[in-house]
């Protein structure tokens, strides 16, 4: 029979240091977790209480004594189970093949992510349908700029820009929540951009994304000419040159807020809770396009985007990748669409 690699997560280092290393599913990665500092002597060691999460690895079973990592009676490796070995290599330890939440943890994790998210998308998706509504009702033209303060362009930019800050009100919350759990910055991969990985992978993801909308577009094109109205075409409208920095702010802030929680948060729950990375990703999508459907059926254009951001998060666990990707790409069109 086929072993069954362990799926990618956070796993006790095998080096015995006591921190934490990610296993991608195939291999070890040089992304490591330092162990927590001991306690002083003098501290007592109090229990968790009830309702802080914690995880348990499987016991031993026959169901999974054939799992790589996966414990194993009268066997005890360096993990606590069985010392298997990947076929033509060195012996090695792997990581317990499942994790599990107790019920009580799981249920009250189910209802944490369910809050965070709804406390996210409800806002951007009734937004998106007052929109669409007005696309629909001939209200219009829908602009990307509103105008707050009439006669005033400098101080009207200000007041937009302060205005779509909240957007990111959220992500701080999901940020805490998630560091309650042990999932710190750190370990989301959220750190400084570094040029060689995350800008250069950036202009790959982008291009990729182009490519692939390029391609929707030839293949919709026949309907999209003769049914003009099922697509939302959101204007820039005339603005100064210098309003070039609205772009760049709405294209940060969105980055932040939409890849922090959209993968950041959502992933790690989903991957908590026992969702395989397919599900996990069609579900990151749906909720992807739900608050750009003011598109109308450009909504679908959004979708190779989503794809290739939250694939690169599953496969690098690194965040600011994808945020660094996300900010490039909506500056980039935001930059083009004021100035030209």
């Amino acid at each position: 029979m086929t072993e069954r690699n362990p799926p990618a997560n956070w796993y006790p280092d095998p080096d015995g240091s006591g921190g934490q290393r990610y296993w991608d599913g195939t291999a070890w990665t040089q992304h490591r977790v330092p162990p927590p500092s001991p306690p002083p002597p003098w501290a007592p060691r109090l229990p968790p209480p009830p309702s802080s999460p914690s995880y348990v690895t499987n016991p031993p079973s026959p169901s999974n004594a054939g799992v790589p990592g996966a414990g194993s009676a009268g066997s005890p490796g360096p993990w606590g189970g069985a010392p298997n070995a990947v076929p033509g290599t060195t012996p090695h330890a792997f990581p317990t093949a499942v994790v599990q939440l107790e019920p009580t943890t799981r249920k009250a994790l189910k209802w944490e992510t369910r809050f965070v998210m709804v406390a996210f998308l409800f806002p951007g998706i009734v937004g998106a349908l007052i929109l669409l509504a007005q696309h629909i009702n001939g209200v219009g033209p829908v602009t990307r700029f509103q105008v707050l303060l009439q006669h005033n362009p400098v101080g009207n930019l200000i007041v937009i820009i302060l205005a779509y800050l909240p957007v990111a009100a959220v992500v701080p919350l999901a940020l805490f929540l998630l560091a309650r759990t042990g999932q710190t910055p750190r370990t989301l991969g959220l750190a400084l951009p570094s040029f060689r990985l995350d800008i250069v992978p950036a202009l790959g993801l982008m291009g990729a994304s182009w490519g692939s909308e390029f391609v929707l577009a030839l293949i919709l094109s026949p309907l999209i000419l003769h049914h003009s109205s099922l697509l939302n075409d959101v204007t820039i409208g005339h603005v100064p040159a210098y309003y070039v920095i609205y772009g760049i702010v709405v294209s940060a802030t969105t980055a932040v807020t939409e890849e922090v929680l959209v993968n950041g948060y959502l992933l790690v729950r989903l991957e908590q809770l026992g969702w395989s990375p397919q599900r996990a990703l069609w579900l990151s999508l749906a909720l992807r396009t739900s608050y750009h459907v003011y598109y109308g059926i450009g909504f679908i254009f959004t979708v190779p985007f989503g794809y290739f951001v939250t694939r690169s998060f599953q496969k690098n666990r690194r965040l600011t990748r994808p945020i660094v990707t996300h900010f490039l790409f909506d500056a980039t069109l935001f930059t083009i669409a004021i100035l030209t």
